[in-house]
């Protein structure tokens, strides 16, 4: 048993943008394998907990790229988990590059969720057998949480298709973060030096359905960018919220399948 995962990834070509820098989805896809890899080795793989009926399914998570690495740079992912709070398992991740530095750090809350019934159970028994790592954190704070906002606006549509849907049947995390970032100026992207996404998956998006993205811009944000430093005060904040069309418009809270805070920063910010 590994008590932390540790594996070595060169950036590739379709995991950067036009400035040949790391996108926010690609680092969602690093984590999301060096989790299920980690899983496995841990004994509470994706076929191991199908043979009982259940899975892991992410509910929430906070990453934070503090430097943007290249394309073509060596990197080291690792991950682990952090015990449990609630019906929540945690687990931490980061990116580091040669020199051992921390270039993006990350924590997730997972559930484990009865596939027949699509309902959490609690996750502790689970839990019990992993190592706890305890005092190894990689976020400080919990993750926050994302309410409902007032005045959003309506920004486009997003139609689940097959390239988005993953070994559950539904739209895969990391499909999310790539909705966010089509949804904002590629300049502000592709200038953006620390970015930090919060998302909370409220409800499953299965294939064929329709999600209508909101957004918002904030003044602040609810949470830090960094471990080192806050945001300046002209660097861009972004609520957003995917709503399935065609629900109940009369209550934001039922109609909303996710919601997600993006912060940015540039150099040009400093």
């Amino acid at each position: 048993m590994t008590p932390i995962w540790q594996e070595s990834i060169t950036v590739r070509f379709a995991d950067v943008d036009h400035s040949e820098r790391l996108t926010l989805a690609a680092a969602f896809d690093y984590f999301q394998e060096a989790s299920i890899k980690h899983a496995g080795d841990l004994g509470v793989g994706i076929e191991t907990m199908k043979q009982t009926g259940v899975a892991w399914i992410l509910s929430r998570i906070t990453v934070r790229i503090e430097r943007r690495p290249r394309y073509g740079d060596t990197l080291t992912v690792q991950t682990w988990p952090r015990g449990a709070e609630k019906l929540f398992a945690v687990r931490d991740c980061a990116i580091l590059d040669e020199t051992g530095a921390i270039l993006a750090r990350a924590r997730s809350n997972w559930l484990i969720v009865d596939l027949e019934k699509r309902r959490p159970l609690r996750p502790h028994l689970t839990m019990e057998r992993l190592p706890l790592n305890e005092g190894i954190d990689m976020v400080s704070e919990r993750i926050i949480s994302l309410e409902p906002r007032e005045g959003m606006t309506k920004t486009g549509e997003r139609r689940a298709l097959y390239s988005d849907i993953d070994y559950y049947g539904h739209v895969n995390n990391a499909r999310y973060a790539q909705w966010i970032q089509d949804n904002v100026d590629p300049e502000l992207l592709d200038h953006a030096e620390t970015l930090r996404l919060d998302i909370a998956y409220l409800q499953e998006i299965k294939l064929g359905e329709t999600i209508e993205l909101w957004q918002l811009p904030l003044q602040t944000p609810l949470a830090p960018m960094s471990t080192t430093e806050a945001p300046a005060s002209n660097a861009p904040v972004f609520a957003f919220e995917g709503r399935r069309k065609g629900s109940d418009t009369t209550s934001l809270k039922q109609e909303a399948v996710f919601r997600a805070e993006l912060s940015l920063r540039s150099n040009a910010a400093d």
